[in-house]
């Protein structure tokens, strides 16, 4: 069974409604003010929030709030502060970041990083070098004593040479030489951009097109 409100509870309940109607979007909202709704309109009397030109003359009292801080020639037209895909950040500067003026974008979507952004890091990278020099002799019969000029030959009397396997060390030459190679390292990363967009919910952003004038504190 229904019960009815006594008088005194009933205008106890009417005193604590805002007088507007509902608080998000009011019907007597100040002029230029920004409210977001679930649904995908605004009420009437509002506008969407999505840089919309206008025309000053149909619109004085709100241009003669935002100006054209958000866009328009400020002649004719003027622009509403375009919210798709943005989120509203406080002016000023704030400990520690950087200062944001009244209509400021900022921010992107991704970066795509520089080599001067990366943390310092090295490739490691292995080169053979396989030593294909040979030492050359004549197999013609020696023609000179000297060794200035010449290459080691072929002599009829003497063996100077053996078959078999080696059991003595020669005597320590140093060798110099000038050895060039050329390495590569696979390319790694495509240089796609890495996306920095923080987590959001899609909802409507409605400007106050009408309504109360805004008193200056």
């Amino acid at each position: 069974m229904a019960r009815k409100l006594s008088p005194a509870l009933l205008a106890a309940s009417l005193m604590v409604m805002p007088a507007g109607g509902a608080l998000a979007c009011s019907s007597e909202p100040y002029i230029g003010s920004i409210c977001t709704v679930a649904f995908n309109f605004c009420p009437r009397g509002w506008a969407k929030a999505q840089g919309q030109i206008l025309s000053i003359a149909q619109n004085t009292a709100l241009f003669s709030l935002l100006g054209t801080m958000y866009g328009g020639n400020g002649q004719t037209t003027f622009a509403l502060p375009d919210l798709r895909g943005r989120s509203a950040v406080g002016t000023g500067a704030g400990p520690g970041l950087s200062d944001v003026v009244e209509g400021e974008t900022l921010g992107q979507e991704s970066v795509t990083l520089l080599s001067s952004q990366m943390p310092a890091h090295s490739h490691s990278a292995s080169t053979s070098v396989v030593n294909t020099s040979k030492l050359r002799a004549s197999s013609a019969a020696g023609n000179t004593d000297s060794p200035l000029g010449a290459v080691p030959s072929k002599q009829s009397r003497t063996n100077i040479y053996n078959s078999g396997a080696a059991d003595v060390d020669m005597g320590a030459t140093a060798l110099s030489s000038n050895i060039t190679a050329t390495t590569s390292i696979g390319i790694a990363g495509g240089s796609q951009p890495v996306p920095i967009r923080s987590p959001g919910l899609g909802l409507t952003h409605c400007i106050a097109l009408q309504g109360i004038f805004p008193p200056r504190d």
